[in-house]
């Protein structure tokens, strides 16, 4: 299948070309999450490396690498005119898949979440989404 997505300004954008079932939507209340969305839980969309492509008519995305507060090195591409987040990955992925912002799909609710992470962190104010995975915590 055949997935469409892109920054809030349109100059990055990017395809995904894979089975529903290779992808895995999730919330993640990390503290890490929580300061880059700018809300109370981040929400991305794991896929395989090779089905991720940025289009042709895309400009490069910026990218941001830093320490995750736990010696882990966090690499993650925003649009440098908007400033739309677009994907993230640890270095022990960076191989293997990204984690894209699901809030950029063209149509967000083709993806609902599978799963949650860092559960203890979730706010007091907010429900447990029922009938996905949750996780209390991640090791990293």
């Amino acid at each position: 299948m055949l997935y469409k997505g892109g920054c809030y300004c349109g100059r990055v954008k990017y395809t995904i070309n894979a089975s529903p079932d290779d992808l895995r939507t999730s919330l993640c209340h990390c503290l890490n999450c929580k300061k880059f969305f700018g809300t109370p839980f981040g929400l991305t969309t794991k896929v395989p490396l090779p089905a991720f492509a940025y289009t042709q008519d895309s400009i490069k995305p910026t990218i941001h690498e830093a320490d995750n507060g736990s010696g882990v090195q966090l690499h993650r591409e925003f649009c440098g005119t908007c400033g739309s987040g677009i994907l993230e990955v640890g270095q022990g992925a960076m191989d293997k898949f990204r984690y894209f912002m699901t809030g950029t799909l063209d149509d967000m609710s083709v993806l609902p979440p599978k799963g949650e992470f860092w559960c203890r962190r979730r706010e007091k104010w907010m429900p447990e989404i029922k009938d996905i995975f949750h996780k209390q915590e991640v090791q990293e």
